[in-house]
């Protein structure tokens, strides 16, 4: 019996201590050996059975209390986490870690498709099982996904409890699946997905696995939904962001509107130029702007920007009423009802986005300043109009002949310094004819330039007339070169002038008149002189014809060699046309050798050019020199002998 106290002593004392199965069971086996009698030998055998019990219960709380504290760590661990693929990433290493399993997996259930595919894996070498895909009630995993209750399996190759799939079992093989538990991530009633562990050999999970991989499924369901709700409150955020800094833009855009809206006004109010209107919105839009007339002339310009804007962009604005963008630049036509009054190009527009980003509020702006564009040109033109009715009806009076008898010559001063013209300064008459057509734009053109160059300009009897501050001949050409390239039809100029004081305007206009008929007659239509450029034609339209300069004009460079040189080239032209052009009898008037008159005309030829021997040439030389010889006091060139001078020709 003692040695049974004994034995029943120190199986309590290895109890306590925490031994092993094999520690408890000694005590029995010495007291056996030691002999004691067959009640003491039972007795410490069911001692020693009892023993081995509460070890059982004492492993499997520990085992219990280690895979509870497994299951907080992993609550605070998800809890931690922010993003779903990190939560999930964490969940299923977890799993494998607990269970001690060669492969963790979890598949995420697909609404739409209506199966269940493979979110994240742990332990995984074959891209095959990676990527499946389970259709509902497919396999373990898809009938765990659609009864949302959890399936064990010892060796799922040979578990014929599951609906075998070709795409299943080739990457549960590949990947050499054996031992397979599944249970469900749940929502309350919503089954999410299924949280799985596995062996490469066969296992059976016990109760205890199962339960713990259900509670860790339950954790990992609540972090997914909890990493789901904060990736969407911060989708939503950052939209929320982006609408604030949409309002915050649509704001701006209207400040902006505001603004402009006011400053377009104000210029409109004031009767602002066009060049402002251009300045503002060049300065809003962060660009250079052009603005154009209906012919393509360049009215403002702020930066650099393309000469005209594209016709094709043009027409379509025209016919849509909108701004257009084309070619690398926004055209916007300036529209009074249906006319055509220009045309404003936006080009160059700094920033990110570029000129064809123009949209929204910009757009519309740029849309406005072709209205308030519109408005400024009508207005302008209006006032134009009117002042070109006061310059006109002007221009009427002092052409008149004789002046009109109610206003004098200071009232018709007064009535000039109004209007900005001087006319005590001398003045050119330009009288300018073109194509039926063209002729409005032509008078509008040229009361554009009166304006600019302090004259005045009209219509008289179908023709328009100039009176400015400049001399005849060389401008006429030009003018003529120049309106004829802008309204592309044909533009003559006949000018007069200069004059000065009204009593020399009416018959400068006359003279202007009649050069341009002679004009029109010589088939000169497109170009422009004035009289004197006419030659002797000239010489007989014009009623105060200026002989002396006449002859100077043609004889000058033979009349100044003669003089500079003593030598007789003049004389011995004038003899030669008045014997015919006969080099024979011009040298028997001369008295000199045939050679020494083919020598002077040759230098006459260099002095006067190569063609002064050509029908026209030589009917203006001989009318100048018979003009001379008039104004010199009459007698021949050669009604006395003349002698060699021997002078070199």
């Amino acid at each position: 019996m003692p040695h049974t106290a004994d034995a029943l002593h120190e199986l309590l004392d290895l109890l306590a201590t925490g031994a092993s199965a094999e520690e408890l069971a000694g005590p029995a086996a010495r007291a056996r050996a030691a002999g004691p009698g067959a009640a003491d030998t039972a007795r410490l055998a069911e001692a020693t059975e009892a023993a081995l019990a509460v070890r059982r219960t004492l492993d499997q709380h520990r085992r219990r209390e280690a895979e509870l504290a497994a299951l907080f760590d992993t609550a605070g661990d998800l809890a931690a986490l922010r993003g779903l693929d990190a939560v999930l990433r964490a969940i299923v290493r977890r799993a494998r870690t607990l269970l001690g399993a060669d492969v963790a997996y979890l598949t995420l259930n697909d609404p739409a498709a209506e199966d269940t595919y493979m979110r994240v894996t742990d332990g995984s070498v074959s891209a095959a099982f990676q990527q499946l895909r389970l259709g509902m009630g497919e396999g373990l995993g898809g009938l765990v996904a659609q009864s949302a209750r959890p399936y064990a399996s010892r060796d799922y190759r040979t578990d014929q409890r599951f609906l075998h799939t070709a795409a299943i079992d080739h990457g549960v093989g590949e990947e050499g699946l054996c031992g397979i538990l599944g249970v469900p991530l749940r929502l309350g009633e919503q089954v999410i997905g299924v949280l799985y562990a596995a062996d490469r050999a066969p296992r059976e999970f016990t109760p205890d696995a199962i339960a713990l991989l259900g509670s860790l499924a339950d954790h990992a369901a609540v972090a997914i939904d909890g990493a789901r709700r904060m990736e969407e409150t911060r989708a939503a955020l950052v939209g929320l962001e982006a609408a604030n800094a949409t309002a915050r833009a649509h704001s701006e855009s209207l400040r902006r509107a505001s603004d402009a809206h006011d400053r377009l006004t104000e210029l409109v109010l004031r009767g602002g130029e066009v060049g402002e209107v251009a300045a503002a919105i060049a300065a809003l839009l962060d660009g250079s702007l052009t603005v154009h007339d209906t012919d393509g002339t360049e009215i403002a310009r702020v930066g650099e920007g393309p000469t005209t804007p594209p016709e094709s962009a043009l027409a379509a604005s025209r016919t849509h009423g909108r701004a257009v963008y084309a070619d690398g630049v926004w055209t916007c036509a300036v529209l009074a009802g249906a006319e055509l009054l220009g045309a404003l190009v936006l080009s160059g527009r700094d920033g990110p986005h570029g000129p064809a980003a123009l949209s929204g509020a910009d757009l519309r702006l740029f849309e406005r300043a072709g209205l308030v564009t519109a408005l400024l040109l009508l207005l302008h033109r209006s006032v134009a109009e009117t002042e070109d009715r006061v310059r006109g009806e002007l221009l009427d009076d002092l052409l008149a002949d004789p002046p009109p008898g109610r206003r004098g010559t200071g009232s018709l001063a007064l009535r000039a310094k109004r209007l900005g013209v001087d006319l005590a300064v001398p003045h050119a008459v330009a009288v300018l004819d073109c194509d039926p057509p063209v002729r409005s734009r032509l008078a509008a053109d040229v009361a554009r330039r009166a304006r600019a160059l302090g004259g005045l300009a009209g219509t008289r009897e179908g023709l328009v007339v100039l009176l400015a501050p400049a001399a005849p001949g060389e401008p006429a050409r030009a003018l003529a070169h120049d309106l004829s390239k802008t309204l592309g039809s044909p533009v003559t100029v006949g000018a007069a002038g200069p004059a000065t004081g009204p009593a020399g305007f009416p018959h400068a206009h006359a003279e202007a008149c009649r050069c341009l008929d002679a004009l029109h007659a010589l088939g000169r239509t497109g170009d422009g002189a004035d009289l004197t450029e006419l030659g002797f034609l000239g010489v007989l339209l014009g009623d105060r014809a200026d002989v002396t300069a006449y002859t100077a004009r043609v004889l000058g460079p033979v009349r100044d060699y003669d003089a500079e040189r003593g030598t007789e080239l003049l004389r011995t032209l004038d003899a030669y046309f008045a014997q015919g052009s006969s080099l024979a009898r011009a040298k028997d008037v001369l008295h000199v050798h045939v050679n020494t008159v083919v020598q002077r005309l040759e230098r006459v030829g260099r002095l006067l050019g190569p063609d002064w021997n050509t029908p026209a040439r030589a009917l203006e030389l001989q009318l100048a020199l018979r003009l001379h010889r008039l104004a010199e006091g009459g007698g021949s060139a050669y009604a006395a002998p003349l002698t060699d001078d021997g002078a070199p020709a």
